[in-house]
């Protein structure tokens, strides 16, 4: 017995601060906009702040949204989760969409379980694919279509695990950031905007907000097409200074994995993985990384990937475009002697 599921709209929280979106949202419209289409219903962008966010509204089309939920009041300018949940509950009742989708970021990780457990839904975190797909249950015989598979790394990254809630709807997930690729924008793609009224009061931000400050990130990983990392082998943060001078001698942007960051090699904002950034540039090259999975799951879909190890069984090498077995300490300079003797 087949049994369908709702025919509810897909959504996205379009997640904003001062008026920026983050690209995390950015990249789920992209694969938000398939999964609609295999499901035959419209996708739509819910967008929440106070009366300055409306010119969003025009980029959420344009990248790929069919309509957009706007929800403008001064009490939504800075993010609580008290105010945010609120609203969002709200629309979902009113409007009662299959699938709600947010970004992994510090604000989607607060804000989609607690609208999961206020709806009674079930949620998915840290997701790295979405897919359209069906399930049958073996002891009854019922067969679900039209699921979202729900795709994300389990037991410390050593399995892919497909995760399905065919009983609580919406179905939820958190998306990593990264792992969807960047839509491209179409300036003549027309959309529906839709007005709604928020009811929310004072009482509903019990925090008093005094001042916001956002420590920018040291480097953007995601926008460098070339990124030389450097892992635990590399072997202290003053050998480390090897990956730096590789990375700028080609015009790239220094990485490392969780060991390195762990071992205080270099800073968190440079984590590429499972638990940091997810990266797909033209060229990588890793250095004294062994290449466990939590890492090559931000890396493996790099054009190119050139690994240094000395170890001739290492991971990275399954990956790896180029191979290089030896001492890095004696292959790197020679690279960068070899690379400004080009230039």
């Amino acid at each position: 017995m087949i049994k369908v599921n709702k025919k509810g709209e897909v959504w996205v929280f379009a997640e904003q601060h001062r008026g920026k979106l983050e690209d995390t949202s950015l990249e789920l419209l992209s694969r938000g906009s398939i999964l609609a289409k295999q499901l035959g219903v419209k996708f739509a962008a819910v967008l929440l702040g106070d009366n300055n966010v409306k010119p969003l509204c025009d980029k959420l089309i344009h990248f790929g949204a069919d309509k957009v939920y706007l929800a403008q009041h001064p009490l939504l300018e800075h993010y609580q989760t008290n105010s945010y949940n609120k609203v969002i509950y709200d629309l979902i009742h009113k409007y009662e969409p299959q699938i709600v989708l947010f970004g992994a970021t510090p604000t989607g990780r607060d804000l989609a379980p607690r609208l999961a457990s206020a709806v009674k839904a079930g949620l998915t975190a840290d997701c790295t694919d979405l897919q359209i797909g069906s399930h049958e249950i073996k002891k009854t015989g019922e067969k679900y279509d039209n699921l979202l598979m729900q795709i994300r790394p389990a037991f410390g990254g050593n399995i892919i695990a497909t995760i399905i809630n065919y009983d609580r709807w919406p179905q939820m997930a958190t998306v990593r950031e990264g792992v969807m690729p960047m839509p491209e924008a179409n300036g003549t793609r027309k959309g529906e905007i839709i007005n709604e009224t928020v009811h929310i009061n004072q009482l509903d931000l019990p925090i008093e907000i005094i001042a916001e400050h956002i420590q920018a990130k040291k480097v953007n990983l995601k926008a460098s097409r070339v990124i030389v990392a450097g892992g635990a082998g590399v072997g202290s943060k003053d050998n480390f200074k090897l990956v730096y001078d590789l990375a700028n001698c080609l015009g790239g942007a220094p990485g490392a994995t969780r060991a390195a960051v762990d071992l205080g090699f270099i800073d968190r904002d440079h984590q590429i993985g499972q638990t940091g950034t997810t990266v797909r540039p033209s060229l990588y090259i890793a250095v004294g990384i062994s290449g466990a999975i939590q890492h090559q799951s931000g890396m493996s879909d790099s054009q190119k990937i050139i690994a240094i190890n000395n170890d001739p069984d290492a991971p990275i090498f399954n990956v790896a475009h180029y191979k290089i077995v030896g001492d890095l300490n004696a292959i790197i300079p020679m690279m960068i002697k070899a690379i400004k003797e080009k230039v």
